[in-house]
Order: C-alpha cells, then sequence, then structure tokens
C-alpha cells in the first residue's frame, strides 16, 4: 500500500471509483509535483481522469481534504500539545483573464482567489497536516473606508476566517489535547481574543494594534500595550535561529526578552465585550547585524508565562508560524498552483484541495528528517524508489542490508535537485527536494523496466 492510499483511506467521495481516482492523482503528483499535469500523470489515461475529476460538480473541495484531515488528526492523537498555524495567502491568476468565478486580489487590477489555512504542528515543528482550508473570491468592486469597515458586524468581514478557523480547530482537535492557535499581526482581532474557548484552547498571536491595558482588573488608568510591556525589566536573552524569508537571509539573532500578564480593553466600538487577560511577550534585537532589520516580536498569549523559560516557548512556537508559509509557498512555487490551465474557480478549489495534500507531504519530509533523522526509511518511500536512490547514490547494484534512514535518503534527493550538501549549506530545504523528487521518479521507473526486461 502506498503512502497516499493509507493517508486518504478514509475518502469517501460518493463513489469507490472516485476514491481510487483520487488516490491515482495524488499518487502521481506527489511523485513529480513541480510537473505539470499531463508530465506527472501516468499514462492518457490519467490526464483525462485528473481533469474530469477537478470538473466533477459532485465532488466537493472540502470532502477531497477531509480525508486528509482524518489522517491529520491520526497523527495529533500522538501529542500531547499541537500548534494550529492560521494564515491567509493569495492565488494570482491575472495572466489567465478568461478564467471565471475570480475575485479581486490586494494587488490593483489582479485578479484570483483567497486562501485561509490552518496547518497542524508538532511541538518540535514538523507539519502534521492541514486541518482546514477556507477558499472565496472577493468582490471586484469593494468600496469600504476604515470607518464603514469598523462598523460592521465580524461576521459581515474578510476577518471572521480567523474565528471560523479557531472554532472548527477546537471542534476538531480531540478534548484531551492542547491546541495553540498561532497566527500573525493580521490575527490581532479583539473578537478573536474574546471567543470562548474551551478548556485547552490557547493562542498565541503577534501583536498588530496600540491597544489600551490595564495592569490589573480593577485599575481606573489605561495605558497603551507599547509603553507597559517597555516598563517592564527584561528577564533575559534568547538565541533563535530565524529561517529565510523573501526579506531576510537566515541567521541567527539574539534577543532580549521581557513578559508581563496585562488586561486588554476592548475597542470604543466593542465596549460590549470583556476585558481579556492576556500574557505579553516582548523580544527585540537590540544589535542587529549591519543591513538587516531588528527583530522585534511582541506576543499577546494566554499560555501560562511565569518564567524566562515559558517565555522562550513561546518564541520558539510563534517561530514555527513560519512553516504555513512554507507551505503556501510549496503550493504556489513547488506544485505550480497558479499555472494550472483551469477555467473555472469551482475547479481550481478542488485542485488546490488535491494539491494541499501533495504540498503538506514535501514540507513533512523536510522536516521530520530534520527531526527525527535516524527514522527509517521503510514506509515513507515506497521500496523502489528508496533502492533506485541508494543504487544510484552509491554507484552500485547491491542492495542494503537494511533501508536507510530517512535523513539520509531526504539528502540524497536534494542532491538530485540541486543541492550540494557541503557543512555550511546546513539542511535541505523544499525546494531541493521537489527538485529530486521528479529526477527520482524516473530512476525509480528505469528501475523497474529493466527489472522486468531481466525477468523476462
Amino acid at each position: 500500500m502506498s503512502w497516499v492510499a493509507e493517508e486518504l483511506k478514509t475518502a469517501n467521495l460518493g463513489d469507490r471509483r472516485r476514491n481510487q481516482r483520487l488516490i491515482k492523482i495524488v499518487e502521481d503528483l506527489s511523485a513529480m509535483p513541480h510537473a505539470s499535469v499531463t508530465q506527472a500523470a501516468r499514462d492518457e489515461a490519467a490526464v483525462q481522469g485528473t481533469y474530469e475529476f477537478w470538473a466533477n460538480v459532485r465532488v466537493k473541495a472540502s470532502e477531497i481534504l477531509a480525508a486528509h484531515r482524518d489522517s491529520t488528526l491520526e497523527r495529533v492523537a500522538a501529542q500531547e500539545i499541537v500548534l494550529a498555524v492560521q494564515d491567509t495567502t493569495e492565488l494570482d491568476f491575472s495572466e489567465q483573464p478568461y478564467k471565471q468565478g475570480l475575485g479581486a486580489l490586494s494587488k490593483k487590477d489582479a485578479q484570483g482567489l483567497k486562501v485561509h489555512s490552518v496547518l497542524c504542528v508538532s511541538p518540535l515543528g514538523v507539519p502534521l497536516g492541514v486541518l482546514h482550508q477556507k477558499v472565496w473570491a472577493r468582490e471586484k468592486n469593494r468600496r469600504t473606508t476604515g470607518y464603514q469597515d469598523r462598523k460592521r458586524a465580524i461576521e459581515q468581514k474578510e476577518s471572521h476566517r480567523w474565528l471560523e478557523s479557531d472554532k472548527l480547530t477546537q471542534q476538531w482537535i480531540p478534548q484531551d489535547k492542547k491546541v495553540v492557535t498561532v497566527a500573525d499581526r493580521e490575527a490581532d482581532i479583539y473578537e478573536l481574543f474574546a471567543l470562548p474557548r474551551r478548556e485547552g484552547s490557547e493562542f498565541l498571536i503577534r501583536a498588530c494594534h496600540p491597544r489600551g491595558v490595564k495592569q490589573r482588573a480593577t485599575d481606573e488608568d489605561i495605558e497603551s500595550l507599547q509603553q507597559a510591556i517597555s516598563e517592564t525589566a527584561a528577564c533575559g536573552e534568547l538565541t533563535l535561529e530565524l529561517q529565510r524569508t523573501p526579506k531576510r537571509k537566515p541567521r541567527t539573532a539574539k534577543l532580549k526578552v521581557r513578559f508581563t500578564s496585562l488586561y486588554l480593553q476592548p475597542p470604543q466600538q466593542h465596549s460590549s465585550l470583556q476585558p481579556v487577560r492576556v500574557q505579553v511577550v516582548w523580544a527585540i534585537e537590540e544589535q542587529p547585524p549591519a543591513g538587516e532589520k531588528a527583530i522585534a516580536w511582541l506576543l499577546l498569549t494566554t499560555l501560562e508565562v511565569t518564567c524566562f523559560e515559558q517565555a522562550e516557548r513561546c518564541l520558539r512556537w510563534y517561530s514555527y508560524r513560519w512553516l504555513i508559509e512554507r507551505y503556501h509557498y510549496t503550493l504556489k512555487s513547488g506544485c505550480r498552483l497558479e499555472q494550472l490551465q483551469l477555467e473555472r474557480a469551482d475547479r481550481l478549489e478542488r485542485a488546490l484541495a488535491t494539491y494541499a495534500i501533495v504540498a503538506w507531504r514535501l514540507l513533512w519530509l523536510t522536516y521530520e528528517a530534520r527531526r527525527h533523522p535516524e527514522q527509517s526509511v521503510e514506509g515513507i518511500l515506497e521500496t523502489p524508489c528508496w533502492m533506485a536512490l541508494y543504487f544510484h547514490t552509491h554507484q552500485t547494484t547491491v542492495p542494503p542490508e537494511a533501508p536507510p534512514n530517512l535523513s539520509d535518503c531526504v539528502r540524497w534527493i536534494a542532491r538530485l535537485g540541486g543541492f550540494l550538501g557541503r557543512k555550511r549549506d546546513g539542511d535541505p530545504g523544499v525546494k531541493a527536494l521537489w527538485l529530486g523528487l521528479q529526477r527520482l521518479h524516473d530512476l525509480a521507473a528505469m528501475l523497474q523496466l529493466l527489472r522486468q526486461c531481466s525477468n523476462e
């Protein structure tokens, strides 16, 4: 049984043939994620079957992801704590104006779809799977001022997606698991802070707005959040490894850390809401490298923070928020979702749900190999794949006595994708992995062909 068949074993698309078709599509696309559909599909019938599957109105995108969510929750069950990382991205199809059902994007005159995802992550930083994905087309001729937008109810705003996703997270994650919703500054929404939470449901969100706070609930005076935390004494210094971003090279940062407990006061337009008690963690880089922007994270959380170690844990967990950006990057650059030649938004949504599984698997392989390097590759890569990889890497036809470990295999795949593997190169990234998998597919296919010829 392939990993795809195991991952989607609970698929229920209303017809056994559709379930089998979904498994075959994901198998083909995951073997060659960077290739076009016509290149990745195993034959002409598979190409036609893929496009017909995405055009089938009886198939819902939510049903495609449901089976993956079931497997994600199985992985969550092995954790005591799970991070539910939320973020939004855009799929830009401006160069394909013939597509139907698209909406406006942040960039003027651009058109496409908005996508909001919830990615489950382990406390060690391993992506466990996509829990939820919301897709919508923004109204193209929307005209509202900031004042008008503030007056609208949260249910009428796009920002309601953060609350909706948090409610689903609390609903789907087992009650005996602690779940921490992690998000960037866009989630600094008072209604989200005030949302009723079940026991064991927490949030860890980067502050954006200059909120009013009180030191104690009974205080009369309100001061600014920034002033209150800046008056708090530093509790220590933390060295944090920063990931590469479009605006920053990977580097090490020394952060001075402060924390305190405060009561957030509701905005004037939401005076009916109650103050929310939060822990505030502030980490600032006082001496950034020349030419680099200083790191300054101001985090609001309901997690207990009474010592430096707990503040450090919050900062480390927040640093894993970067994984959802890598997930969206993998969807768009690795799986080339924005190059799909599909004419309707509903077909794009089904394709997105399909590729969501492929992108997660790529990211999981990348970080699982870093966190659990010694585990066997058996059951993760199919035997023909890791055998072809071993033969090519070692220039031999003699198989090893036991399957190699996952870390070695991921590095070998990355080398196929252009990763040099020098000491200063560190661990391979997801891009080298998706490029290497394409070559590995060809090597494994050739090995199987040669074995068939030798048996004839």
